[in-house]
């Protein structure tokens, strides 16, 4: 019995369209869980060494300025604080790079990233500092109900600040991917879920110490900070050449 050329193998079809699907996803299938793994262990080491290094820049600086007998300690902690948060911001982000780096341009991820992170503590920071005015402006004893509201507001300021990063990171992702609109919210989805297990945990300070309460906290967020971004590079799909369709 012959079989007419023209009706390819369904079962040939349904490979080949698998195979095309597969070309386009942005993290291919095959890599998808060793990227995972490293970006969140990558993200979850500059943290670490972010952190310890923002700090050794902050202590020294003030110990300089403090051996010069600077009379303007406000002004130049500010500075300080300022600068060390940019390192902090350059080496965290330089480590997710390393990985991300295979994908997209390395130096531009970092760019984006390091502006990104300032931009949204400043926005949070200043949010925060104004809705804490507010509540200082009262002259009262805050109600356990105003204490609440305020929480509340200063929590979504903060989760909100992420749009920021999100942003400044989603102007390098569209040059490699499509339909990526939605990575702007990205780092905002990971600040929610960061706000909520800061808020579990909080309500165990009774029962858990003070370090193991401040270690755990600092684990689970660069933990959520890798694994969130990670999804998502999984879930966006590249832009092919010549392709002309919208981001």
């Amino acid at each position: 019995m012959q079989t007419d050329s023209n009706n390819p193998n369904p079962s040939n079809v349904a490979a080949t369209n698998r195979n095309s699907s597969s070309g386009k996803l942005f993290i291919p299938p095959s890599q998808r869980r060793k990227f995972c793994v490293l970006f969140t262990f990558m993200t979850i080491l500059g943290w670490v060494v972010g952190g310890v290094f923002s700090l050794a820049v902050e202590r020294l600086l003030t110990q300089i300025l403090t051996a010069f007998g600077s009379i303007e300690m406000q002004t130049w902690g500010y500075g300080i604080k300022l600068l060390s948060n940019i390192v902090f911001a350059v080496v965290f982000a330089t480590d997710q790079a390393l990985v991300i780096r295979r994908y997209l341009s390395g130096w531009r991820w970092i760019i984006a990233t390091t502006i990104g992170w300032l931009t949204a503590d400043c926005v949070a920071t200043a949010w925060i500092n104004y809705i804490a005015s507010i509540a200082n402006s009262l002259n009262e004893t805050l109600s356990p109900e105003l204490a609440i509201i305020f929480g509340f507001l200063s929590t979504i300021a903060y989760i909100f600040s992420g749009l920021w990063m999100g942003l400044l990171q989603w102007l390098v992702v569209r040059r490699y991917t499509i339909k990526s609109w939605w990575w702007n919210f990205v780092p905002s989805v990971a600040f929610l879920l960061i706000s909520v297990l800061v808020l579990l945990l909080s309500l165990m300070q009774n029962f858990i110490p003070e370090a193991i309460l401040y270690g755990s906290q600092q684990g689970f967020t660069a933990t959520i900070l890798g694994i969130v971004p990670a999804i998502g590079f999984c879930s966006l799909k590249r832009r092919l050449p010549r392709q002309t369709q919208a981001s």
